[in-house]
């Protein structure tokens, strides 16, 4: 608990001066006033981040975090277990949309075994942070242990930190493992209060009798374990997973280290939840990059008070919205720093106003 308690005492406000520059540059420069819209809004934030007037964006990682979970017992999904394993391999061959998103985005990505069930082969691109072989099942009892919560927390520190150390501008966060819908919309459900058919949704595409069933596992395992709302590693431990708080490990250690972090959809939205439980200072650095067409996830952002960049009716997960919220992110801080100002480009300001 000491690295997450430092952690967060590090995490500090955005730099008002930075802000103050960049939205002053942005009111000089060729166009009308407000007219680039959220990318306006997008630079300045990202100027407070790096505590720079003229940001830059040219490092960028994603951290897709794998897991399995035990609720996957109670057949709350169409897939198997053992799709997770298989589709980490998918990504390491290179052949996933996470792979292909992070191409064009320009962004390497760092793949990490939080708890897959069943141990995978060894590789290169494969970070192995393994606490157990999948979380137990929710529905009897804890997810994992008060230590194992911890303990996802701290190794999504320790990643984002070695990130880091090889250079970062910005961050997205995605996630694989089979059942972690539900255990998503269990921990929105038990920070928030909402009822879990307000924040249940069918995952990967679920007949209404199997979202039914879905939403009353939810509810036994919020019945059985009683998790505490004020207590966020208390919700993790109970009806978390590994991977969910392996992220949220990752949005503390990059806004302790002033890194910006784009987070994907509904899973990393859960994580984000856990994140800005324990640090609210952490959510100025978190942009959301799009609105989930998974239930649940646009009262999630609400809640958190993110507004996302755009609605592409996606549900992938694996890091695919982070990564185009990086090259939207990447967007931003180009016309704020590549556009000329009225006084560059020897235009008048009230002629351009009137264009």
């Amino acid at each position: 608990m000491d690295l997450i308690n430092r952690t967060i005492k590090n995490i500090k406000p955005l730099d008002e001066k930075s802000m103050a520059a960049a939205r002053s540059r942005q009111d000089n420069l060729t166009k009308p006033a407000g007219s680039l819209g959220r990318l306006e809004e997008l630079s300045i934030q990202l100027a407070g981040i790096q505590g720079k007037a003229r940001p830059v964006i040219e490092k960028k990682a994603i951290i897709t975090m794998a897991a399995d979970h035990g609720v996957v017992d109670e057949k709350v999904g169409n897939w198997p277990r053992e799709v997770t394993a298989q589709m980490v391999h998918n990504f390491l061959r290179g052949g996933a949309g996470i792979n292909a998103l992070a191409r064009q985005a320009g962004a390497r990505i760092s793949f990490v075994d939080m708890g897959v069930a069943g141990d995978l082969k060894p590789n290169t691109k494969l970070i192995i942070r393994k606490i157990d072989n999948g979380t137990k099942n929710m529905c009897l009892g804890p997810a994992m242990t008060a230590a194992q919560a911890e303990q996802a927390i701290e190794a999504g520190i320790e990643i984002i930190k070695g990130e880091a150390e090889r250079g970062l501008d910005i961050v997205g966060t995605g996630d694989m493992g089979i059942g972690n819908t539900t255990a998503s919309s269990a921990i929105f459900a038990a920070l928030s209060g909402k009822k879990a058919e307000e924040v249940t949704g069918r995952g990967t595409g679920l007949s209404d009798e199997q979202l039914a069933h879905k939403i009353d596992v939810i509810k036994r395992s919020l019945a059985v374990n009683k998790p505490d709302p004020n207590k966020p590693l208390d919700v993790l431990a109970k009806v978390g997973g590994f991977e969910i708080g392996g992220l949220a490990g990752v949005i503390l250690g990059a806004a302790a280290g002033r890194i910006t972090v784009v987070i994907d959809g509904f899973i990393s939205g859960a994580a984000a939840l856990i994140a800005t439980s324990l640090a609210p200072q952490a959510k100025d650095y978190v942009i959301a990059a799009h609105c989930s067409a998974e239930a649940g996830h646009a009262a999630m952002l609400k809640y958190l008070g993110l507004k996302p960049l755009v609605n592409l009716d996606m549900r992938l997960g694996e890091g695919t919205g982070a990564a185009l919220g990086i090259i939207i992110a990447e967007a931003a801080v180009r016309t704020l720093n590549e556009m000329a100002t009225f006084a560059e480009a020897g235009v008048s300001e009230g002629d351009e106003q009137k264009s």
